[in-house]
């Protein structure tokens, strides 16, 4: 179907402007800058009238590409449940929230990283918004180094390694170095969780053996020293094999110190925040629901909070993801969601023992209203950082642009109409994620999608839900994405 967006003001990493959007056959194929009565052919540059197309009034509002999220897990299993969103509550959460592509993680749970990636896609194929996936590389010999190269042809161009959960996700250090060589030759990217395994396991077993069980022991066992060393130690390995090195969920302000120190030394490394690590510290696990704030890595403090800020809006960290992992609060009690009870087993799994509470929170519908308001709504970021930190840059890091993340003729139609004066007051009743509460609880918050499109079509339309179960692609990604 031909679609018209009429009036809109288009905003992209480094214009703002107002333009008529010409789609058809789910791409954006013309984009004008004049009055709106005729429209650009993108191949000769002269004017045409446009044919007979729906036509949509976009006037005063704004127009981003979609959101892409570089960085949830859905359906992931955890302490014998399973995250509260699968593929497809998940990916309509993500749609209501103003993003349309979201990057999962392939647990590495079969002999091999075909087969992972096989039982993955089995999973994901009711995706409602289009998706790809991370290898999550958590073993390592040389017929597995051997296999990697081989997820280029199943459209997988990053690999994930840990430097924590010692005994089940780690790689010792000589392992990721060979991962890193072996990304290296096949223009692939390594993602890094970055936390020093040794000494939580120490910390762990003393906090249960003197009867420390709360959840703020989670923080207490997890120090930010963890973080910022193993950071700089995988930073050192990278450079080292000359391969570049994304480093996932930075919640502390040495994180970013040392990103930027590395970044200035020219090194190829890059880092991702998260909304929960901008707005909430180690205190928030001191209160009687704190368990609703575990995950790893754990939350820090006001001084953390603002040097992440800091870091996001001066360039050092480039994107902006959730992490988005989310568990029932107390998944004895079941919740409505579309028509039906549900009840998953959550946190109060470890209401006697901090380490048996599932780690991940809710985020991904959140990611956009909250980071607007706090970002864009304060002067602390521009519209263009915006879009450049939810879409652009990550979909450049991750091999997808300008299919996604862009307003480009050639562009999928993956278009976010949004209002920056509507006004919500926040929380689990308004959101679409499919769990029991919401991080963000009575947060005022202004500026909001009021239509979402995918590939030209349009699935969320103010409170409406018009998609459906299975109507996301998976997308194959390119090796040889640029370092930003």
């Amino acid at each position: 179907m031909t679609m018209l967006i009429r009036g809109g003001t288009l905003v992209s990493t480094d214009r703002t402007f107002i333009a008529d959007i010409l789609i058809d056959g789910g791409k954006i194929i013309a984009i004008d800058e004049s009055d709106g009565s005729e429209i650009r052919n993108p191949d000769t540059g002269r004017r045409r009238t446009p044919p007979e197309v729906e036509t949509i009034d976009a006037s005063g509002k704004l127009i981003f590409p979609g959101g892409v999220d570089p960085h949830v897990h859905l359906d992931l299993p955890m302490f014998d449940t399973v995250s509260s969103d699968d593929h497809y509550s998940g990916t309509k959460a993500a749609a209501f929230g103003g993003t349309t592509t979201v990057l999962d993680f392939v647990s590495f749970d079969h002999p091999t990283l075909g087969e992972s990636v096989e039982a993955w896609h089995q999973k994901a194929e009711k995706a409602a918004v289009d998706y790809s996936a991370h290898m999550n590389l958590t073993r390592f010999n040389e017929k597995i180094a051997a296999e990697i190269p081989y997820l280029l042809e199943m459209g997988i161009s990053t690999l994930k390694v840990f430097t924590a959960y010692n005994g089940r996700l780690r790689l010792e250090d000589g392992n990721i170095f060979k991962a890193l060589r072996v990304a290296r030759e096949n223009g692939m990217l390594v993602m890094l969780h970055a936390e020093n395994g040794d000494v939580i396991d120490i910390l762990v077993a003393e906090a249960l053996a003197a009867g420390h069980t709360s959840p703020e022991w989670h923080a207490k066992t997890r120090p930010a020293w963890g973080a910022v060393e193993s950071a700089l130690r995988a930073f050192a390995l990278a450079a080292t094999a000359d391969a570049p090195l994304y480093l996932v969920h930075m919640n502390t302000a040495g994180e970013v110190d040392m990103l930027k120190y590395g970044r200035e030394r020219g090194l190829k490394v890059m880092g991702e925040t998260c909304p929960q690590y901008l707005f909430f510290t180690e205190d928030d696990l001191r209160r009687p629901d704190g368990a609703k704030w575990i995950c790893s890595p754990p939350m820090r403090s006001a001084a953390d909070n603002a040097r992440l800020s800091e870091g996001v809006a001066d360039g050092t960290i480039q994107t902006i993801g959730t992490d988005h992992c989310p568990f029932f609060q107390d998944g004895t009690q079941p919740i409505l969601y579309e028509g039906k009870m549900i009840a998953i087993p959550g946190k109060e799994l470890g209401k006697d023992d901090f380490t048996k509470i599932p780690n991940g929170l809710p985020g991904v519908e959140d990611r956009l209203p909250v980071l607007w308001t706090s970002g864009v709504g304060s002067g602390k970021l521009t519209a263009n950082q915006f879009v450049a930190l939810t879409s652009t840059n990550p979909a450049r890091i991750f091999g997808l642009y300008p299919r996604k993340g862009a307003l480009l003729p050639g562009s999928d139609a993956d278009i976010v109409i949004w209002d920056p004066h509507r006004k919500a007051r926040h929380g689990v009743a308004q959101s679409h994620q499919r769990t029991d509460y919401n991080l963000y609880e009575g947060w005022e918050l202004c500026g909001m999608p009021e239509k979402v499109f995918l590939r030209g079509q349009l699935i969320v339309d103010g409170d409406k839900w018009l998609g459906k179960a299975g109507m996301g692609e998976f997308l194959p990604r390119m090796p040889g994405a640029p370092v930003l």
